[in-house]
């Protein structure tokens, strides 16, 4: 059994950053790998070492930059990786339509028979992206999976999903499928060192849109960032600064005139 992944590189931006355009400036983030895609990538490593997965590959859409976060993941159990770019994807913003272009381009490919991915990225937070997938390439799917016991030789997939207001549901996906993980699935495990020197020996493929058979216009995206600020605070909240005494004295002031201990 194949399993992919989809691993996402997202950033974080500093306490302090500078935006240009309708972007933070580069030297202001930090890169990371996405939160909900680790969850995504030990389950995948788990599978393996069960002896129900064959393989785990992951695929990312980023620039070279994102190599070192493939890594990680490369580093913590997965086998290869696939990594898609082109100048076309350059400067856009990538919607869930164009991603998921891309990602079907790379699951007819490889022909997994289980997908797994977060539930949501941390810096767009659309949580849309898996079960696009899903839909597109005809996979059965479950959003939100925060338990999961695989049987290949059934082909069944046996998930436990977290829905709102607190209602717990236990169904079967039938294979192949997507499936989009919550935090809490499992505890990510912190990469050795063995593993870390082993992933420098590891395939990342680079593809661009045209090993993918794809155009720009096909993965043109539907959306636009128009304007990027950072929003005026509203708070009327005070810092009082100074050493204890005057600090002390200015806390009082503020309590009397608020009427506390009137």
């Amino acid at each position: 059994m194949k399993v992919l992944v989809t691993v996402k590189e997202v950033a974080e931006a500093d306490d302090d950053f500078a935006i240009e355009g309708t972007e933070i400036v580069d030297s202001d983030l930090e890169y990371d790998l996405n939160e909900w895609d680790d969850y995504a990538v030990e389950a995948a490593v788990q599978l393996a070492e069960a002896g129900i997965a064959d393989e785990v590959v992951t695929v990312t859409v980023g620039p070279e930059r994102a190599d070192e976060t493939i890594r990680m993941a490369l580093a913590k159990g997965a086998d290869r990786a696939v990594r898609v770019w082109d100048e076309a994807l350059e400067g856009s913003f990538a919607d869930v339509a164009s991603k998921v272009d891309l990602f079907e381009a790379v699951v007819d490919e490889e022909e997994p028979d289980l997908v797994l991915g977060g539930v949501q990225a941390a810096d767009t937070g659309f949580g849309a992206t898996g079960v696009a997938l899903a839909e597109r390439i005809g996979f059965e799917h479950a959003a939100v999976v925060n338990r999961l016991d695989v049987d290949a030789d059934e082909g069944i997939a046996h998930v436990h999903r977290e829905l709102e207001g607190g209602v717990e549901e236990l169904t079967d996906v039938d294979l192949p499928a997507v499936l989009t993980v919550q935090t809490g699935l499992n505890e990510p495990r912190y990469a050795s060192l063995r593993g870390i020197r082993q992933a420098q020996r590891k395939e990342i493929a680079a593809k661009d849109l045209d090993d993918l058979g794809l155009t720009a216009a096909d993965v043109e995206s539907a959306l636009t960032i128009t304007e990027m600020y950072e929003p005026e605070s509203e708070s009327d909240a005070e810092i009082i600064e100074g050493d204890a005494g005057e600090s002390a004295g200015r806390l009082a002031e503020v309590l009397r005139d608020k009427g506390v201990g009137a």
